[in-house]
C-alpha cells in the first residue's frame, strides 16, 4: 500500500481537534521503509519507528513522534490506511486514546 504523499490529519484531543499536516516518503520495502514529518502550527517534527503490515483491504501503520505544542508529549500512532484515507488513534503515555483521521492531499 502506498502511503507516500502529504496528508491532512485531524487528532481529536481533550483540548480540541488538532489539524496536522503529515508528509510520508517511501524509503524501500523493508519493515518500516518510511520517513516522514508532521507539522502543527509552526512546529515540524520527524516521525520515527515506523512499522507497517497488510490488514484486510488496507495497511496498518504505526509510528512515534515527540511534540512541544500544544504541550510537550511523546505520541504513539496506530492507523489503518486504505487508499487516500486513514483512521485510527494516537496515545500519549497513559492518557486516553485520541481518534485520528486523515485524507491524502
Amino acid at each position: 500500500m502506498d502511503i507516500e504523499g502529504d496528508w491532512d490529519v485531524s487528532i481529536k484531543t481533550p483540548i480540541g481537534t488538532l489539524a496536522v499536516r503529515s508528509a510520508f516518503k517511501q524509503l524501500g520495502d523493508g519493515p518500516g521503509g518510511l520517513s516522514g514529518t508532521a507539522t502543527y502550527q509552526d512546529e515540524t517534527v520527524a516521525l520515527q519507528d515506523f512499522t507497517r503490515e497488510t490488514v484486510g483491504s488496507g495497511t496498518r501503520l504505526t509510528w512515534r513522534q515527540s511534540v512541544r505544542k500544544p504541550i510537550r508529549l511523546k505520541l504513539d500512532f496506530d492507523v489503518v490506511v486504505s487508499g487516500d484515507v486513514m483512521s485510527g488513534h494516537s496515545r500519549a503515555g497513559r492518557l486516553p486514546r485520541s481518534p485520528v483521521s486523515g485524507t491524502r492531499r
